[in-house]
């Protein structure tokens, strides 16, 4: 089996899970590495990692996963707001609508990663309400995400995979 993997990245987060997806397979089995690109679609197996974007994939990796015909798919990402499997759950279910009929996720990984500081100064300039409180609790909880636990768990979601 060969297998490439294909992510975006705004702040990091999607980009370290993707090496360490990249750490844990064959080398010699990678076709492609990196932005999204049609070089991946030769691969058979495709890891396909975004950064959250209104509810779903970015743009970028939306247009790329429509593209995408037989291949097995094992998605990952990253979210600001996390912690809420239920809301991992959302957001992978609006990624999965980019792909055609023919592709098979064979799996799939959330974790909350950290947000850009203008995020924290948005929400800083919001008016003072329990909802703000919320927010900037939430993204100082984000800030050391993704994390040791958040990578061994990427690791065992991709080993469950490989059997």
């Amino acid at each position: 089996m060969n297998y490439a993997i294909v992510y975006t990245s705004k702040t990091g987060n999607t980009r370290l899970l993707a090496e360490t997806i990249a750490s844990m397979l064959p080398s010699d089995s990678c076709l492609y590495c990196g932005n999204p690109d049609d070089r991946a679609l030769d691969a058979d197996q495709i890891y396909v990692g975004f950064w959250t974007d209104k509810g779903s994939c970015d743009e970028e990796v939306a247009a790329f996963l429509s593209r995408i015909t037989t291949q097995k798919v094992f998605l990952f990402g990253t979210a600001g707001f996390g912690g809420d499997p239920a809301y991992f759950s959302q957001l992978l279910d609006a990624v999965r609508t980019h792909l055609p009929a023919g592709a098979e996720v064979i799996g799939s990984y959330m974790c909350q990663g950290k947000m850009l500081a203008a995020v924290r100064a948005r929400y800083e300039s919001m008016p003072d309400s329990p909802k703000k409180q919320e927010m900037l609790d939430n993204f100082d909880r984000a800030l050391s995400h993704p994390n040791d636990q958040d990578l061994d768990a990427l690791r065992r979601a991709v080993l469950s995979t490989l059997s």
